[in-house]
């Protein structure tokens, strides 16, 4: 659910080489102009790096193997391309569920509910930066394939000075507004909540900084330092947190502080890296000057997604007021549930994007027949999966819930959760694949509306309506069958083949 792909233009003049060409209509220049673009090669964010790989750029030969996706077979070209970003996703996984999965054993329920409900809060801001960064990457990506060098540098100034305003004001305005936003979700364990929110509002500057320089890094074809430096986060979170949690006993301060202290080693480490490139980055006032062209460029490409995950987010945060008025055990339950969803979807995800690189450059080079074959194939694997898996967690929901907790009424509530709203997975793995194919064709506005009816028409409003008929298991019945309401939208969206008419 976190993954995206958008459309960058490739200009003519010496810029790229590739195999694969076709004249396609593109609805934004630099300026925010229509023009049309004579050679355009649609690829995604997530694949930009290993898409652009070997090629020349501006007179530039960038290392590795440019990724071709419009031939071989598949399936092998499927796997293949989603195993990276599995590697990936599971070590982001590990670093977001070390707080919960330490703090469960060293603080307790309440230390677990107090940590998922100030994490709700933080993900929809992290959610913000991701989609803002993402408009920058693609103005960075079209400047650096253009070879455009003094675009390319007012984009990146432009960016990392928008995002680190963004980061501070948000981490003034949360770090005071903590406790009300708090009182009106209704945290259990308001206090724990409070200190570890206040404490993760002071890194947010680290998170919105993060995510625009290594934005720079992959609109360049620089997908290894952002992983290195998220490796090397993961590091030092799960370190500080056993020695502050379990050592100092500092509690949820302990887990707050660990976190902040690993966003700022990656962002750290991501801005020497930045500045021993002078090509790229430097850290004078000229180059950090926001350029008003740029900035409603970076707007326009960035708002939507930053939109879509907000809505998401937002409908996650309406689920959990709901379930904390069941008491701190079933807000901790939920939390644990919470983690082992998301890590049961990261399979998912990765081959969704990666379908989604596929289609997008299958659809550049004409190839329709291929795209339809790769949503087929995509399909799938990623419903095969997704039978396994929930096949796996309704098996062993006990011992997974166990690793989180001893506490044996947070993990019965954890249980409760996972067994019900796991089922799901089948949904959300087929209305993935959908999107896959709509995002690559260029139809974002088919992807944000969709989400939109998945999650406040059916997530909120049935969670609601249910909590009201049935209790806590109707909220986690409106949970299960939301995905599924994506699901006939993605089935007439294909049908129709509308996405053979690429937006791009």
């Amino acid at each position: 659910m976190r993954g995206g792909l958008f459309n960058i233009p490739l200009k003519k003049a010496g810029c790229i080489r590739s195999r694969f060409y076709k004249p396609i209509k593109y609805p934004v220049d630099f300026s925010g102009r229509s023009v049309n673009n004579e050679r355009c090669l649609i690829i995604s964010y997530n694949a930009f790096a290993a898409a652009c790989g070997s090629a020349d750029i501006g007179g530039e030969s960038l290392r590795g193997d440019f990724n071709d996706l419009t031939k071989g077979g598949v399936t092998k070209q499927l796997v293949r391309y989603a195993i990276p970003m599995v590697v990936t996703s599971l070590l982001q996984a590990c670093y977001s569920m070390a707080d919960l999965l330490i703090a469960g054993h060293f603080i307790g329920s309440s230390g677990i509910s107090a940590i998922n409900n100030s994490s709700q809060i933080v993900l929809i801001l992290t959610n913000i930066a991701i989609g803002l960064t993402t408009g920058g990457t693609i103005l960075i990506g079209q400047c650096f394939g253009a070879g455009s060098r003094e675009r390319q540098k007012k984009a990146t100034g432009t960016l990392v000075t928008l995002s680190m305003g963004l980061g501070a004001l948000c981490a003034v305005i949360f770090f005071l507004a903590a406790e009300p936003m708090l009182r009106a979700l209704g945290a259990p364990s308001l206090e724990e909540a409070k200190i570890y929110l206040q404490t993760c509002s002071v890194g947010l500057v680290f998170v919105f900084g993060y995510n625009a320089l290594s934005s720079v890094l992959r609109a360049v074809g620089n997908s290894k330092q952002p992983f290195y430096f998220i490796a090397a986060a993961a590091m030092i979170n799960v370190a500080l947190d056993l020695f502050l949690m379990g050592y100092c006993r500092m509690g949820t301060l302990g887990a707050a502080v660990a976190t902040t202290a690993a966003q700022g080693v990656s962002f750290l480490s991501a801005l020497f890296y930045l500045l021993g490139r002078k090509e790229l980055f430097q850290l004078k006032l000229e180059f950090l000057k926001i350029r008003v062209n740029e900035l409603l460029v970076i707007l326009r490409l960035g708002i939507p997604g930053a939109v879509q995950m907000t809505i998401a987010g937002v409908s996650w945060l309406v689920v959990t007021f709901l379930i904390n008025q069941y008491g701190v055990d079933v807000s901790a339950g939920n939390g644990v549930s919470i983690k082992i969803k998301d890590f049961c979807q990261l399979f998912t995800s990765a081959m969704a994007t990666s379908a989604s690189a596929m289609i997008a450059q299958t659809l550049g080079a004409g190839l329709y027949d291929r795209a339809k074959n790769v949503t087929d194939t995509a399909m799938k694997i990623t419903v095969a999966m997704s039978l396994a898996i929930i096949a796996l967690v309704e098996l062993l929901a006990p011992q997974l819930a166990g690793l989180f907790t001893s506490d044996e009424n947070v993990r019965l509530a954890a249980v409760q959760n996972l067994r019900i709203e796991i089922v799901g997975q089948v949904f959300y793995a087929v209305f993935m694949v959908y999107h896959a194919l709509a995002i690559g064709a260029g139809h974002t506005a088919f992807a944000m509306a969709s989400s939109f009816v998945n999650c406040i028409v059916f997530r909120v409003v049935l969670a609601a309506a249910f909590n009201h008929f049935w209790g806590l298991t109707g909220i986690y019945l409106a949970c299960m069958i939301a995905p599924a309401s994506s699901v006939p939208l993605g089935y007439f969206y294909t049908r129709s083949n509308v996405w053979r008419r690429s937006l791009v």
